[in-house]
């Protein structure tokens, strides 16, 4: 089975609870917003610790470093099957400063030529309502735990 780790970022701001999510990046996802965004994450390997895995994805998609407590959140099954780890970290950063690694496929399709981009192409601060219209609807259960995890008013 396919796994996933990533963590979901968040900040207090006057009194309310912020969430980091990421539009993925490529033409396939160009037009899609409502329910298309996620959090860092990507694949990891059976050797390799889940929560290392996150926070290294998290460096490729975003070019930030993670620090702090990292609270674990009860892993999700998406569509696809693929179980996601996550982990939210309370920590600020500039989403406009993202700076994501790359992807090459072939584009337009049967063209033979092949480009490259981001595997994010953006990335933003949400409320929690907003990041729930956002979210991939399997991941919309890591903002609830969340919301229950913290101790600040939201």
């Amino acid at each position: 089975m396919k796994q996933s780790a990533g963590i979901l970022l968040y900040r207090i701001e006057e009194r309310n609870l912020k969430v980091l999510l990421a539009h993925p990046g490529g033409p396939f996802w160009a037009k899609k917003d409502a329910g298309s965004w996620s959090i860092p994450k990507g694949e990891f390997t059976e050797t390799e610790d889940a929560l290392s895995a996150a926070k290294r994805e998290f460096f490729e998609e975003t070019g930030f470093e993670i620090s702090g407590d990292c609270k674990t959140l009860t892993p999700i099954k998406q569509k696809s099957g693929k179980l996601v780890h996550a982990w939210a970290v309370e920590q600020d950063l500039d989403a406009s400063m993202i700076k994501s690694n790359t992807f090459e496929m072939e584009w337009p399709p049967k063209s033979g030529k092949m480009q490259e981009f981001p595997e994010i192409d953006r990335a933003e601060w949400f409320s929690v309502g907003e990041a729930m219209e956002k979210i991939l609807p399997a991941q919309r259960s890591f903002i609830e735990e969340l919301m229950k995890l913290s101790e600040n008013p939201i």
